[in-house]
């Protein structure tokens, strides 16, 4: 089984999601998204995967989600401005056999596993 994780190494949720893992004896793929943006497609997938829309996985308390007045904004809209700014984008995400779940809080990564 593959796992990987959407990670940003300076989030402390996102850094427990990735000791819970490895502590569970998963040595998971990470990407720093921050430094790999997914593209849309990956984005779209993302959300079919979790059965959720966009809005339900971009950071609304992000400063710039305000400053890109995405409030509102439509499905396109909002991968959009995910993939051009991936910090939008609510972390930590694993995906493994064929699921993705956000780590929030950290613990939930452990369902797909």
């Amino acid at each position: 089984m593959t796992v990987t994780i959407w990670h940003n190494p300076r989030c402390s949720k996102s850094r427990r999601a990735l000791s819970l893992l490895e502590k569970n004896g998963v040595e998971p793929v990470v990407v720093e998204y921050l430094e790999e943006p997914p593209r849309m497609a990956e984005l779209r997938e993302l959300a079919e995967k979790l059965g959720k829309g966009p809005q339900d996985f971009i950071r609304k308390s992000e400063k710039l989600f305000k400053e890109l007045e995405l409030k509102g904004a439509d499905d396109t809209t909002l991968f959009a401005a995910m993939a051009a700014n991936p910090i939008l984008i609510e972390r930590p995400v694993v995906f493994a056999n064929g699921k993705a779940v956000l780590g929030r809080p950290p613990e939930g990564v452990l369902e797909i596993i």
